[in-house]
């Protein structure tokens, strides 16, 4: 038996000038990656070991930050607060957003606008956001307060009640997943219609296709808008500043939000830099927690 050498086909000029125009259109967002992303994170890793204050030079103490980090109580308290305001605006979020997208996935007139008024709100800058939800949770003259007492009901604290301020919170989030919508509105234009109509063939009524149907052929659109769900919401800042500073009692101190307060009003860079990385190693594990979940819910068609 004789072995012979396979050569390797020769690449063309024309291929090779292809190649090179190709590295080069990707070269910005690769740059772009490596300086503004990797180059910030790995700094912001070395400063994390480091006493600074941005005034003086940095004084290495090693592992001084994440040992303080145990020790301080407004740190777990700010990980609970996130952590709960997780469980309940993810689910809320995805429900509501689900339900949207059922009710627009409908063929009545007037679709497009009704798609448009429920999108809007997920566009509105979360500065103006927070601003009209705070006029609404306004305990004195707000609006919610205005249509209780229609009613005959005690006003409500909300956002200044330190048992209601997250769930307040989660709901205003719900108020704004027109984007979670609009992507369970195209996975569900992506279920083929012969399945329904072989639950209509059967005699099936609605609820046996939403749950039977519409749920697993709609799991993986579910379980990726769980998954970037419990990141953003890990990342809650804007609505804790403006709207309570953190309290009241420090029951809306996000995690992000004593960050910054421990980088920017009390100039710990190492000890936020410390809380960064943590935070980071907390949303790394959930979203692999989840990934390993997925596997006993997740349907991947043809799998």
């Amino acid at each position: 038996m004789v072995l012979t050498a396979v050569k390797k086909p020769k690449v063309s000029a024309l291929q090779k000038k292809r190649d090179v125009a190709g590295y080069l259109f990707i070269a910005p967002a690769i740059l772009g990656f490596l300086l503004f992303c990797m180059v910030p994170m790995f700094t912001s890793l070395g400063i994390s070991f480091t006493e600074w204050n941005m005034a003086t030079p940095p004084k290495f103490v090693g592992l001084g930050n994440y040992k303080s980090m145990l020790e301080d109580e407004l740190v777990w308290k700010s990980l609970r607060v996130t952590m709960y305001y997780t469980v309940l605006a993810v689910p809320l979020c995805n429900v509501v957003a689900l339900l949207m997208a059922v009710l627009l996935n409908a063929k009545v007139r007037g679709l497009s606008v009704f798609r448009t008024i429920f999108y809007i709100p997920s566009i509105v800058p979360a500065v103006a956001a927070s601003a009209l939800w705070m006029f609404i949770f306004n305990p004195y003259n707000g609006l919610l307060n205005t249509l209780v007492a229609s009613v005959g009901l005690r006003k409500q604290q909300w956002i200044y009640s330190a048992n209601q301020v997250i769930p307040c919170m989660a709901v205003m989030a719900a108020w704004g997943s027109g984007s979670t919508a609009v992507i369970y509105l195209a996975g569900l234009q992506g279920i083929p219609k012969h399945l329904y109509e072989a639950i209509d063939v059967d005699g099936g009524r609605a609820w046996h296709k939403f749950f039977h149907i519409t749920i697993p052929m709609l799991s993986p659109v579910i379980f990726y808008n769980i998954v970037m769900g419990v990141i953003g919401s890990m990342q809650a800042f804007t609505q804790g500043y403006i709207m309570t500073k953190g309290g009241p009692n420090n029951a809306s101190l996000f995690y992000v939000l004593l960050l910054y307060n421990r980088a920017f009003e009390y100039s710990k860079m190492g000890f936020a830099c410390a809380m960064a990385w943590v935070l980071f190693v907390v949303i790394g594990l959930l979203t692999a927690i989840n990934f390993y979940v997925s596997n006993k819910w997740v349907y991947y068609e043809g799998a």
